[in-house]
């Protein structure tokens, strides 16, 4: 049995060379030069397409991508600084019912003369009117750190033709005695 006559790689690329080369000479010296050009373009396009135009848009989107992962670390940062005070907080006993008490008492105002307070057992019910939510974001950070207290339910609704809130908020936590 015979093995068919295979041709190995590099004896088929020595095969097509030597044709190209048998073209290339039967060729007239301004054709050959005129091919020589168009394999030098051919080559360079080729050189830029793979190598250097996806260095430049890297560079070029460089400043951008470490603005926003800079932007994105610091976002970070900052969770975990708010992880390290709340891992803190909770190293500590809960404040007494009278410390929360006060502390919530002394942060609702922030909220504006639109909020009013309740007290009900171990929950704190706030009553919201137009109220800000930056100060509304600001007054949770401070019940929660201050007090230890965090909301169990929340029924706000944006106020039509202002950027406010209103609703009411109920506050749990072990400074009332509940055991959130």
């Amino acid at each position: 049995m015979t093995t068919p006559d295979r041709t190995s790689p590099p004896a088929t690329r020595t095969a097509v060379g030597h044709r190209l080369n048998r073209l290339l000479q039967g060729l007239s010296p301004r054709e050959q030069r005129a091919v020589q050009i168009a394999a030098w373009a051919v080559g360079l396009g080729l050189l830029w397409w793979v190598g250097v135009s996806p260095a430049m848009q890297t560079l070029r989107q460089a400043k951008a991508r470490h603005a926003a992962l800079d932007t994105q670390l610091a976002r970070m940062q900052q969770l975990a600084a708010s992880a390290e005070v709340l891992r803190t907080q909770n190293a500590t006993p809960p404040p007494s019912p009278e410390v929360a008490l006060s502390s919530l008492q002394a942060a609702t105002p922030t909220l504006g003369a639109g909020a009013q307070l309740g007290i009900q057992g171990d929950r704190a019910t706030v009553t919201l009117q137009g109220t800000d939510p930056r100060a509304l974001a600001q007054w949770l950070n401070q019940v929660r750190g201050n007090a230890r207290l965090t909301p169990a339910q929340a029924q706000l609704q944006r106020v039509p033709g202002s950027a406010g809130w209103s609703g009411q908020i109920v506050l749990a936590g072990p400074g009332l005695g509940g055991g959130n």
